[in-house]
């Protein structure tokens, strides 16, 4: 069957829905299966995605998608199917929502618990317009812990606006889902007034199959008939459900019937991750993101595996955590992408997984440090940015003992411009006593955590995403001096100032320039010793970050020369004033002219550098 657009679905008969799911849940498999990308979310959302562009006019209804993770199947639909093998590609489609893709893409997405309150403001904007125009956010039980989720919730259902919200419900967000939410929607799926109504009806029925299958469809509508007033009735929404999110007839049916309704509603489905591939329904977490893997019995190739940045802090934590009783490591939501599984299966007592809540994270973990704890927060840069409120007024102000440990710092590839942590010098570096490290590589790394963790007050350690130089730990770790920089290599006329793991890349663009590079270690506080000295001896001082320019590392270091009086000139290099789109990590850096040759170039391009001249040979 072939479907370029939501229109060519419409005009499918309801009988033929199950086909289209079918075929787009095994042209999913078949193309990630070669490409790679993500894969469990978008085989639970097959017929959800099928049977909202079958009901809603799209796109003129508005679909808002959370994340968008579990997309792939709203691309294949929406005229993107045959672009689908490009996806987190170099120039290819975007593995999240992204409004300038597609005109079926209503809100970009890269980040979770949003859906609901860019929904809201549609239905108020079509409202405003007096435009006929339906709805629907889509959210999962994950995303719905965070408290952005229920700001929206309670609104929505205040102003009685006319939103539908759809719960999907799979007890799962990339790690397994914790709190007293999950909690919840577990009871009431398995509560004592539905496991008597699933036994009696089982029971009364068991003679007559016809019927008994019959009667399991209907299960689910039974369900939401039979429950007391629910959490979200109370804040004003009308619930339907729970229902089977993977029968397309009861979804259709169901949305057909909540689309008749004015005003907000909220509609919980029940689906599993992976469905429709074994091996992702028995492992969604290792079928999240995928490498390329086989599509008949889901092996992946042999790959040698690199340790990474994350492995580093992973290993570092618990070898901390035997030495010290008052560590705690607390991650929203992120166990398996920050590093703390092992942490978490050696001191469960005190492993914390606060879920999509990256607020709550740092007062949670200002709270302990009030009563004498240890708290390291394990967080991506790009999700740091969603607490900075709580960084500044619960953390800082209080000049309270806490670390952050954020791993995906700078550009990440594949994921693109809203998972790139491309802002956090910029945005720690103003935060007062705030110490900020800046490793360059990974036995660097090990080293600043542990120095950081000995530290009093809020703490910064920023790495990367992936792997690094293959620097050897050593298992001994030392204190760096705090704010202290290091001369890796003399030369003259120029100073390349490196920050973080761009310093490979300086020292390879020195080779032809014959000029001194420093490791400076950190960002905050500066070493203003070493740049004295620096002034003093070379012509041009050169800084390098993995951070935007504005206000990052290099605007500390010009700063500082300009409030000493120094004069020399400087130049600062670091990522543009945009946002990267997705692509290979090495070639992205080289675009933004952060690679040995982009650094030599901008170097020699400057007014201020004036080429050595060449020592002649006298002739005798």
């Amino acid at each position: 069957m072939t479907l370029d657009q939501p229109s060519d679905l419409r005009a499918c008969s309801e009988d033929q829905l199950q086909q289209v799911c079918d075929e787009t849940r095994q042209f999913l498999i078949d193309t990630v299966s070669k490409i790679g990308g993500h894969l469990s979310a978008g085989l639970g959302t097959v017929e959800l995605t099928t049977a909202l562009h079958y009901v809603f006019n799209t796109p003129n209804d508005r679909i808002v998608w959370d994340i968008g993770h579990q997309a792939y199947p709203h691309k294949i639909l929406t005229g993107r199917r045959d672009q689908l093998h490009t996806i987190r590609q170099p120039g290819g489609l975007s593995g999240f929502l992204k409004r300038t893709e597609s005109e079926y893409d209503t809100f970009g997405a890269g980040h979770s618990s949003t859906s609901i309150s860019a929904a809201l403001g549609m239905a108020v904007a079509a409202s405003q317009q007096k435009l006929e125009r339906d709805v629907v956010a889509i959210i999962g039980d994950g995303a719905l812990t965070a408290g952005m989720a229920f700001e929206a919730l309670n609104n929505a259902g205040d102003m009685d606006a006319n939103v539908l919200v759809i719960l999907n419900d799979n007890d799962m967000s990339i790690s397994p889902n914790v709190g007293a939410l999950k909690n919840y929607l577990t009871k009431l799926m398995t509560g004592p007034t539905i496991s008597s109504v699933r036994r009696g009806t089982k029971k009364a029925l068991s003679g007559l199959p016809p019927v008994r299958d019959y009667a399991r469809r209907w299960e689910e509508h039974i369900k939401g008939m039979i429950l007391p007033s629910t959490f979200f009735e109370e804040m004003g929404f009308y619930y339907a459900g729970p229902i089977d999110g993977h029968d397309i007839e009861t979804l259709v049916t169901t949305l057909r019937n909540l689309k008749e309704i004015e005003g907000p509603r909220f509609l919980h489905i029940v689906t599993k991750k992976g469905k429709g591939f074994e091996p992702a329904e028995d492992a969604p977490i290792k079928y999240h993101g995928v490498s390329p893997f086989n599509p008949t019995t889901g092996e992946f190739g042999k790959k040698v595996k690199t340790r990474t940045y994350t492995d580093v802090f992973s290993d570092w934590l618990c070898d901390m955590a035997a030495v010290d009783q008052k560590l705690i490591g607390i991650t929203p939501a992120m166990r398996e992408g920050s590093g703390l599984v092992r942490f978490s299966e050696e001191y469960p007592e005190r492993y914390f997984d606060v879920a999509i809540a990256e607020q709550h994270a740092l007062t949670f973990a200002a709270g302990m440090a009030c009563d004498g704890q240890k708290p390291v927060v394990a967080i991506y840069s790009t999700f740091l940015q969603r607490a900075y409120d709580q960084l500044i007024h619960d953390v800082s102000v209080q000049d309270l003992d806490v670390m952050l440990a954020i791993d995906r710092a700078g550009l990440v590839g594949a994921d693109g411009a809203t998972h790139a942590g491309v802002f956090d010098y910029s945005f720690l570096r103003c935060v007062p006593g705030c110490v900020i490290y800046a490793p360059s590589d990974e036995a660097e790394c090990r080293d600043m955590l542990y120095s950081a963790y000995q530290h009093t007050g809020l703490t910064a350690v920023r790495y990367p995403r992936g792997s690094g130089t293959g620097a050897k730990e050593r298992k001994e770790m030392s204190i760096i001096p705090l704010g202290k920089g290091e001369i890796v290599q003399n030369g003259q006329q120029v100073a390349i100032l490196s920050f973080g793991t761009l310093l490979p890349a300086a020292l390879e663009a020195a080779k032809n320039l014959n000029s001194t590079v420093v490791n400076m270690r950190f960002v905050k506080p500066i070493d203003e010793a070493l740049i004295r000295e620096l002034c003093a001896t070379h012509d041009l001082l050169v800084t390098i970050e993995e951070n935007v320019v504005a206000g990052g590392a290099g605007s500390a270091v010009n700063e500082f020369i300009a409030a000493d009086g120094l004069g020399t000139p400087s130049l600062n290099l670091g990522l543009p004033d945009r946002y990267i789109d997705h692509g290979n990590q090495a070639d992205l850096l080289a675009e933004c002219g952060l690679d040995a040759a982009g650094i030599q170039q901008s170097i020699v391009a400057s007014p201020y550098y004036q080429p050595i001249p060449e020592k002649k040979t006298k002739l005798v």
